[in-house]
């Protein structure tokens, strides 16, 4: 499980054009992605929109990752409000032949969320699906909502639940500290800005936005680690996380599916109520990447 989950998976953008998903493209996009040294794909991620999709359209999205999987390792998000529809989103991604379910957290009952509601809500899920579980905790989508180390801990410990993605601004380092002695959980970053900091303190790979732009850097930061190389490793790290901020930044997926495009990927628009970046923007970004030799 631990080689599965080591190195760079990309939470995949889905494409859209006035609203409707553009299933060609998206199956374009990961024939590309995978020439890459990528480990493999986050489907119905928050860069996939996956709030925005209708039931089906999760499953019909998740049947082209599967199809197009190759030798990449495929992660399925089927975090839902409810345990009961999280359990049935898990079990069927596992028909369609997923290897890892990633489950957000819930949040709209945000005030009343604690440590005993997350602890009961994984550990149901846990006990009642075959694929691996991967805790996924993101609380700038959650409105906050966050899963202490102390639940982490205790969650570590279920035989089905073998990580976690997190993409908190400051927690990694404390995850992978109060997990590290628990021989199969693994932490990945879900954030190039601490990728690197993440596998010097223990973490075992990354789920990173950037890697729907530009993802044989995002791998070659995690090989020159792996390779001892840490000086190159680090300066590497300084770029990226550059990059990064010009790329999401304020501007999120919106930012990821414009920057995309620049780099020959489709990006296509984002799902409504969100908007496209304006060709101001989109020419700032083009002009910011030429200055950096990226394209």
């Amino acid at each position: 499980m631990k080689d599965k989950l080591s190195g760079v998976f990309v939470p995949t953008i889905t494409p859209f054009i006035n609203d409707e998903i553009q299933y060609d493209k998206l199956e374009q996009n990961l024939k590309e992605l995978n020439k890459s040294a990528i480990r493999g794909h986050l489907a119905l991620g928050s860069n996939g929109e996956y709030k925005s999709l209708t039931w089906d359209e999760k499953l019909e999205v998740l049947e082209i990752f599967v199809k197009n999987k190759g030798d990449k390792v495929i992660m399925a998000g089927t975090g839902c409000e409810s345990t009961r529809e999280a359990i049935m989103l898990s079990r069927e991604a596992e028909k369609i032949g997923a290897d890892f379910v990633s489950v957000l957290t819930p949040s709209y009952f945000k005030k009343i969320i604690d440590d005993e509601v997350l602890i009961n809500y994984y550990t149901e899920i846990a006990d009642n699906i075959s694929l691996p579980l991967l805790i996924y905790n993101a609380p700038g989508f959650t409105g906050g909502v966050t899963v202490s180390r102390k639940a982490i801990r205790k969650l570590a410990g279920h035989p089905n639940i073998l990580g976690m993605k997190d993409s908190s601004k400051a927690g990694i380092m404390g995850y992978i500290t109060s997990t590290m002695d628990i021989e199969d959980f693994h932490v990945l970053a879900g954030s190039i800005n601490f990728f690197f900091t993440g596998l010097v303190c223990g973490a075992v790979g990354g789920v990173l936005s950037l890697s729907n732009v530009i993802p044989e850097l995002c791998c070659k930061l995690y090989d020159l680690y792996k390779e001892g190389k840490i000086e190159e490793a680090k300066d590497l790290h300084l770029k990226l996380f550059k990059i990064n901020g010009k790329v999401s930044g304020t501007s999120a997926v919106c930012g990821v599916k414009a920057a995309a495009t620049i780099f020959g990927y489709f990006g296509g628009e984002p799902r409504s109520p969100l908007m496209p970046l304006d060709s101001k923007k989109i020419g700032e970004l083009r002009k910011y990447f030429k200055k950096e030799g990226l394209i």
